[in-house]
């Protein structure tokens, strides 16, 4: 069996999408867990971006063993300088830096030429080889490069020192035959090619991340980047429990992985619930239908053999099939049972909180699903906030007025106030605004089920631009509105900090 090495970007590509922001003990949560997923490189961060990412990679080097801990860079020197500091406290170290090596890029990008793009990459990657023997180059926007070229700047890296070449296809533009025509180009032309190893890096702007990725694989690269659930910049990255699952089902391609697939569905509730970004119900492996079946005659093909429409077994991917209905009887061990098939264990004093709030929401519901219990784990972090909501009292219908009273414990001071507003949501926010008089502006407002069902949760999430600046925040409840303001709350109490 040949072994496919999985390099996980979820803490660098994923967290840069907008309001999946984690803070650092959230992402040292993450990485633990991808560390028992198997994975065997984490990319944790872009130190020169900002101090919080800085931060964030030493914080991780120190919180995991084994995986290689790697921090992206551009090919520039004193982005290289501080990747290496941040990474100080890595077991394993690996430096990745690169260079935009389409002529879209280098012409409009960097207004260079090929010339000199290629310099800059053999500088950079010697100058990153005097801090680290483990180097990764990426040629960004090698979708789009000239093949030929592109075999230039792999085989003059490799020379320089690069143990791993990352070959992206940045904008997601490569059909699944060209990828693979690009990769064994270059297995074929590339002197040396032996002596680093090829990696995929697909992004899904048409939906065809997955199949570039197992194409660039088929045609030698041995090193995959992927993130969890399959987010990322835009569209999103390869999805990694594709990619695993694919290897695993596939076992005739003879090729295998480091990863306990028993683990994957623990930990993509994990990060679909720190960063508030829910699954798509039809997420392939992940999604809550993902091993549901409607139709009758799937039903009925299934009852007579499993194996007629179903190509895995829920429990390889962690996936309890014979779950623990949670109701307003469940006690503390059932709820406790749920979050760790969720990848969330808690301590007893933390359990008992949430497990008062899950009371409430079972009152108000027939059934307690896992998106509620994660969203419930979510949701208990409010706690330490400084603004909080004590009350909501809001009167709407036809033919009466919308009107909305509040109240808002801040930092320990109560408020109260009123509005009217153009239908309760408008109303309750015009009544926290005579509270808040800060100049915030709504820019963006999305409400979504968790699941389906009168009684169900539904979660908001919100952008607000304080200052110039934009904030996102997110609220669950079974009340709408409520769900509402607090996702507003939420975004305060982001700004709020950097008064």
């Amino acid at each position: 069996m040949d072994r496919l090495y999985i390099f996980d970007t979820t803490l660098r590509d994923g967290e840069q999408v907008p309001g999946c922001q984690l803070n650092t003990v959230e992402k040292i949560q993450v990485a633990k867990a991808l560390e028992l997923l198997g994975v065997d490189v984490i990319e944790a961060g872009f130190p020169v971006s900002s101090p919080g990412d800085f931060n964030s990679v030493i914080e991780i080097s120190k919180a995991v063993t084994w995986p290689v801990i790697c921090a992206l860079t551009r090919a520039v020197e004193k982005d290289i300088d501080i990747a290496f500091e941040a990474l100080k406290y890595a077991k394993h170290k690996r430096i990745h830096t690169g260079i935009g090596t389409s002529d879209e890029h280098i012409q409009f990008k960097f207004n260079s030429t090929r010339e000199r793009i290629l310099e800059q990459a053999v500088e950079a990657t010697r100058y990153a080889k005097r801090y680290v023997d483990d180097v990764e180059f990426y040629c960004e926007d090698a979708g789009r490069t000239d093949n030929a070229y592109l075999a230039q700047v792999v085989e003059a890296v490799i020379k320089a020192g690069a143990t791993v070449v990352n070959i992206p296809d940045t904008t997601g533009y490569c059909l699944p035959q060209e990828y693979y025509d690009k990769i064994k180009y270059l297995m074929e032309h590339v002197d040396g090619i032996d002596r680093a190893i090829i990696s995929t890096h697909c992004h899904n702007d048409l939906g065809m991340a997955t199949a570039n990725t197992l194409n660039g694989v088929m045609a030698g690269a041995r090193q995959v980047e992927v993130t969890i659930n399959g987010i990322g910049e835009r569209a999103g990255n390869t999805s990694l429990e594709e990619i695993a699952m694919i290897l695993k089902c596939h076992k005739g391609l003879g090729i295998e992985t480091n990863i306990n697939t028993t683990k994957i569905y623990p930990t993509s509730r994990m990060v679909s619930s720190l960063m508030n970004m829910p699954v798509q119900p039809n997420k392939a492996i992940v999604g809550r239908n993902a091993f549901a079946h409607s139709s009758g005659i799937h039903q009925d093909g299934v009852l007579k053999n499993v194996h007629t429409y179903e190509i895995m077994d829920p429990k390889d991917v962690g996936i309890d099939d014979n779950s623990i209905v949670l109701t307003a009887r469940s006690g503390r061990a059932a709820l406790k049972h749920r979050l760790h098939v969720n990848g969330v264990d808690l301590e007893e004093e933390k359990l008992d909180s949430i497990y008062e709030k899950f009371l409430k929401l079972a009152d108000l519901k027939k059934e307690v699903t896992d998106a509620d219990v994660m969203m419930l784990a979510g949701a208990d972090t409010a706690d330490q906030h400084a603004v909080k909501l004590d009350f909501l009292q809001v009167t709407s219908g036809k033919g009466v007025r919308n009107v909305a009273s509040i109240g808002l414990d801040i930092s320990g001071q109560k408020f109260e106030a009123a509005a009217s507003g153009n239908g309760p949501v408008d109303a309750a926010i015009k009544a926290l605004k005579k509270i808040i008089m800060k100049q915030m502006t709504l820019k963006e407002f999305t409400i979504q089920a968790i699941s389906k069902g009168s009684d169900d949760v539904g979660k908001v999430h919100m952008q607000v631009e304080y200052d110039g600046a934009l904030y996102y925040g997110f609220g669950a409840n079974t009340d709408i509105v409520t769900a509402s303001v607090e996702a507003y709350i939420d975004c305060i109490n982001k700004f709020k900090k950097e008064d």
